[in-house]
């Protein structure tokens, strides 16, 4: 059974690049320990610059982000000094933990050329334990990552363990993450042993208990609950979830179980105690005003 069904809202994450928001909503903050997610693009228009598309230097705590692209390329460059390529089909997954500043950069108008820029980006919260964990960056190829082919399913196992699949990703919690292709009229079932599980609609549409769904929605189950899936055309899904690690605070880019460590976030990004990359370090996103408490976040929405 469905617990509750979320349409992806549109936000901006710099001059021209326009997402679209699924996670974090007002009343469904994380589907098991994954705690925002954007989807970004297809990118149709080329802009007159690609530089006006570019996220610059911002900081995050507490969090991993994992970016995954369908097409295009982005340039990833954090205070770690790590200057990364980041193409499709890859996983790239950076756990900020006690403080790291990064970038992504859309360099070559060629990656622009024939809106095959789409890419999605989430957050995984950390445990507690691991909240204060030194910065960490890892690039894991294609290759790395199983695919499962099966009449009509294609899937890669992004992270975790599922339907019999696993690989070396490193994550710090209980979770499953997969790209599932599904052809017209395929019947497929969520994986089981994790009591949040959800499944995001990038492209296409299903039908499940009898409702149908389509891209940009959120559906997140019930725990316990088997329901089929029924492809109403070629589909794209990305299904994540796992086990849930407890309330978070989250303000702009910081995610912590603690408020005080939201603050104290904020003043060390003011003060530049979280350094900005060595090889991008000219411009950063400033602090922005602060007109909420970080419990009734994120005002103003989070950056990727």
């Amino acid at each position: 059974m469905l617990d509750i069904v979320i349409d992806a809202r549109s936000a901006a994450i710099s001059p021209l690049m326009k997402v679209k928001r699924i996670l974090p909503f007002r009343s469904r903050r994380m589907v098991g320990p994954f705690i925002f997610m954007d989807h970004a693009g297809p990118v149709k228009e080329q802009p007159a610059s690609v530089s006006s598309l570019d996220v610059l230097p911002h900081p995050h705590i507490g969090l991993s982000t994992v970016s995954y692209l369908f097409g295009g390329q982005v340039t990833h460059r954090d205070s770690l000094g790590v200057e990364k390529i980041i193409r499709p089909g890859e996983v790239n997954w950076m756990t900020a933990g006690r403080g790291i500043a990064h970038s992504e950069r859309f360099e070559d108008p060629a990656a622009l050329a024939g809106g095959d820029l789409e890419m999605i980006q989430t957050w995984v919260a950390l445990p507690e334990k691991d909240e204060e964990t030194d910065p960490t960056f890892e690039n894991y190829s294609p290759t790395e990552l199983p695919v499962f082919t099966d009449k009509g399913v294609w899937m890669r196992l992004i992270a975790g363990n599922a339907y019999g699949l696993r690989n070396d990703v490193k994550t710090h919690s209980p979770l499953f993450y997969l790209h599932v292709v599904l052809e017209k009229d395929t019947r497929f079932a969520l994986p089981t042993g994790y009591e949040e599980r959800g499944l995001y609609v990038v492209k296409g549409g299903i039908e499940t208990e009898g409702y149908r769904y389509r891209e940009g929605q959120l559906l997140v189950f019930k725990p316990g609950s088997n329901p089929t899936l029924f492809a109403l055309e070629n589909t794209t899904l990305m299904l994540l979830g796992g086990e849930p690690l407890g309330d978070r605070y989250i303000w702009w880019n910081f995610v912590s179980s603690r408020k005080e460590r939201i603050e104290q976030a904020k003043e060390d990004w003011k003060q530049g105690r979280i350094i900005l990359p060595p090889n991008d370090d000219k411009e950063f996103i400033p602090l922005p005003d602060d007109k909420s408490k970080p419990a009734g976040g994120p005002k103003p929405e989070p950056l990727s």
